[in-house]
């Protein structure tokens, strides 16, 4: 694997996703060759992340390539380092997230991200779900937060979420 030339893999498989989704493949698992597949898994990160991004790309344009890598990048940093380059084989109940109007300290959403983002981290999301999606992203503006610093800050407090609240508590503050 290059580490050096991520970033530039990760535009090439990233343009195809959205190509693709926008010629209107459907189909995560049909959007790349076995070798991308493999580029991907060597960095924890799978199809689903990518068809994700190529439809809300489609749809809205966002989160966009530049969140998109920044996000990808602490996955990836994580995987290598905190796992090893050893995936997870746990995937995260979806049924187990707090209702997406569940507020903590006055703050909705936190509740639900918080989780979220630890299974994005550890490459646990099921395929239901995706980090920054159009829920988490009014979030993120609205607390004035971009979804890698989140990330980066849940790898942090990764066992005290009362840090976690505490930090976007301030930062709501600050606005």
């Amino acid at each position: 694997m290059k580490h050096y030339d991520f970033a530039d893999q990760f535009r090439a498989v990233y343009d195809r996703a959205v190509k693709l989704y926008a010629a209107g493949q459907r189909g995560a698992e049909t959007f790349f060759s076995p070798a991308e597949k493999a580029f991907l898994a060597a960095n924890g990160l799978n199809s689903q992340h990518l068809y994700d991004y190529a439809e809300d790309h489609n749809n809205g344009g966002e989160p966009g390539y530049d969140r998109a890598l920044a996000i990808e990048l602490i996955r990836r940093d994580y995987f290598l380092n905190a796992q090893r380059g050893q995936a997870s084989t746990r995937v995260l109940d979806e049924s187990a997230l707090p209702p997406k109007d569940a507020a903590v300290q006055g703050i909705a959403w936190l509740p639900r991200i918080i989780p979220k983002a630890k299974a994005k981290l550890r490459g646990e999301l099921p395929p239901s779900l995706m980090y920054s999606c159009g829920g988490d992203r009014r979030f993120f503006k609205e607390h004035d937060i971009h979804p890698a610093e989140f990330l980066s800050l849940v790898w942090r407090h990764e066992n005290d979420d009362a840090a976690i609240v505490a930090w976007v508590v301030a930062r709501s503050r600050a606005r």
